[in-house]
């Protein structure tokens, strides 16, 4: 009988020479220093998915454009897979807040649950998470262990291809992570980085290692990363050198606490769904693709605080966008512009809208009636529902920015519309 288990190109020719591929439906952990190669090896991963047409998740906690300059240094034009939905991005806050806490695993375990809802949603063939690394901090080894092959699974079930990415460990207990983790994958590629003349040369040893299948068994190779090529085991033997004049290779993933530079109360929040306009416009396009190709709707609700409301000492804009993060889900995303708080809510319709205003006017900083009351006054809505007519996000945000001066598209008092 044959298998029905086959194997797909991997974007990393030294696997596809020596293993014929990675199996459709495999898994693969990619594990390395920093400025070893192993995002490039993620990005050849998403790129070798969209020239053949495939659909390709890449999770990540990078700017989107620092993931644009890396994909550069591949002559990859990631920016045109994306407008052609075949490469979806995903930014991931890291968890970095959490860690204070007494026990994390619980907050920790939300973000893999978070993969699987994520894959529902867009159904691609393949997914790369870059990287793990700030996401496996768990106390119980034995929950992290449990909680990475039921993602496992449930992703290997609907025959995606997975990688993810994690750093090369450097203390007991990350070596213990990175081992069972390990164990429960189809494939280890890990990268071991030497570092040439003046840190001029991008190069190593590059090993991979299987766990299941791949018969044809462990190989390891030397490697560099050359422009244009990414990692790559074929190269000449001549030395060479990355300048200044040159595209840069790697550049160094920038670890951010949130992806706003609003300042919020320092509570103990597990996730950040709060990203800057950017980052925002990319994560609204992405939903405007999915209501195009899935009919899914969605509304963009904008809520604006009266300058006069902090001045009177009533309400912040911090303080109201704390009411908003604890009334949205964490899979509905959150934007500050000026004295707007703007959500994005994914499973849009009319009774969500008005389920969130209220949930926002119980999360106030006071209970108290005659303050709730002072404080609604202060506080209007606009809200928008996604329909054929919307082109982009940077259109649909610019009809919902000008909407202060619009005669016809006008705030409502959020009073009024809960009232």
């Amino acid at each position: 009988m044959v298998s029905s288990v086959r194997r797909i190109p991997s974007g990393f020719s030294f696997i596809d020479k020596n293993w014929g591929g990675i199996y459709r439906g495999g898994s693969y952990l990619v594990v390395g220093p920093r400025k070893s190669g192993r995002t490039l090896i993620g990005l050849q991963c998403a790129l070798e998915a969209a020239k053949n047409a495939e659909v390709c998740l890449f999770f990540t906690i990078m700017r989107p454009k620092d993931l644009m300059i890396q994909a550069a240094s591949l002559n990859f034009d990631i920016q045109s897979y994306m407008n052609q939905n075949l490469i979806i991005v995903v930014r991931v806050a890291p968890p970095n807040d959490i860690y204070d806490m007494y026990n994390p695993d619980d907050y920790l375990v939300e973000y893999f649950n978070d993969i699987i809802t994520v894959v529902n949603q867009y159904n691609p063939t393949r997914i790369v998470f870059d990287e793990l690394t700030p996401f496996v901090g768990f106390k119980n080894l034995d929950h992290l262990r449990d909680t990475f092959l039921h993602t496992l699974e449930t992703i290997e079930e609907r025959d995606i291809t997975s990688m993810f990415v994690i750093s090369e460990p450097a203390t007991q207990k990350t070596q213990s992570i990175v081992e069972g983790l390990s164990q429960f994958v189809t494939g280890v590629i890990q990268l071991r980085k030497q570092v040439g003349p003046g840190e001029r040369i991008h190069s190593g040893t590059v090993t991979i290692i299987p766990n299941v299948g791949h018969t044809e068994g462990e190989f390891t190779s030397e490697y560099r990363i050359e422009p244009y090529k990414g990692v790559t085991t074929e190269f000449s033997k001549e030395p060479v050198y990355t300048t200044e004049e040159s595209t840069p290779v790697l550049p160094r993933p920038r670890m951010i606490n949130r992806p706003t530079k609003i300042d919020v109360p320092t509570e103990p929040y597990a996730f950040s769904n709060v990203y800057n306009y950017n980052d925002f416009l990319l994560i609204l396009n992405n939903q405007i693709a999915l209501y195009k190709s899935t009919g899914q709707t969605f509304n963009i609700v904008s809520l604006k605080l009266d300058p006069a409301a902090q001045i009177k000492g009533i309400l912040t804009i911090n303080q109201l966008q704390n009411a908003v993060r604890q009334a949205t889900s964490k899979k509905d995303k959150i934007c500050i512009i000026e004295n707007k708080v703007i959500v994005l809510l994914v499973r849009g319709n009319l009774k969500t809208v008005v389920d969130l205003m209220t949930s926002v006017q119980n999360n106030l900083p006071s209970h108290d009636p005659n303050y709730i009351n002072a404080a609604l006054e202060y506080i209007s809505i606009f809200n928008l529902e996604v329909d054929e007519r919307v082109e982009n996000a940077e259109s649909m945000m610019e009809f919902v920015l000008t909407a202060d001066t619009s005669s016809t598209n006008t705030y409502q008092p959020l009073n009024k519309y809960i009232g």
